[in-house]
């Protein structure tokens, strides 16, 4: 029973370390008022304006008296700078930035058009309109075509389908790079045109 409960005991202790370390790494947030357990500070007031070198105990009454928060701004400094500040304004202004550059990126997608060295160009044209869709909508597009069994003695007929598939979509994208191998597919990407 003794054994068991020393065990378990020191199981937790792992277990409660573990989830504090890996809490540590994850979460990303700046150290506020208490936190703080720097014995030098550089601080800066609301109104952005050097206050000096001071101790944690005395930023902490200045951020008080004006009712607002001491944040740690750049810890790794010497010695680290704090700015006493509304931390819950803070926080919002900086996930409305985080929104507003989400909101500019602008997501490329690749897709992907598979074919083969034997496609007749009626199948070739529609597969050509697809990946003209896609370059349309701003994707990339990654053309494979596909050599099985003897077709790879025949790398010439493959490489002329991939040839006419430029051709018919250099309107809309136009190819990174040559053609190349990658095993047994032919493999090209096409970026759109700006």
């Amino acid at each position: 029973m003794f054994k068991f409960n020393l065990f378990s005991g020191c199981l937790s202790f792992v277990f409660l370390f573990f989830k504090k370390f890996w809490r540590c790494t994850t979460i990303k947030e700046v150290a506020i008022n208490e936190q703080i357990r720097d014995k030098e500070l550089r601080v800066i007031s609301d109104a952005g304006e050097q206050l000096g070198i001071m101790s944690a105990k005395d930023a902490q009454v200045l951020a008080n008296n004006k009712n607002l928060d001491l944040v740690m701004i750049s810890p790794n400094a010497n010695p680290p700078v704090c700015k006493i500040m509304d931390y819950g304004k803070y926080k919002y202004e900086q996930s409305r930035k985080e929104k507003e550059s989400k909101k500019k990126q602008k997501v490329i997608n690749i897709k992907e058009v598979r074919l083969r060295p034997g496609i007749e160009t009626n199948d070739l044209n529609t597969k050509a309109n697809q990946a003209i869709k896609f370059l349309k909508k701003g994707d990339k597009v990654k053309v494979e075509l596909r050599f099985r069994g003897r077709e790879l003695g025949h790398k010439d007929i493959g490489k002329e389908v991939m040839i006419k598939f430029i051709d018919i979509v250099k309107e809309f994208g136009e190819p990174t790079k040559p053609p190349a191998f990658e095993g047994n597919n032919m493999v090209v990407m096409i970026d759109p045109k700006k």
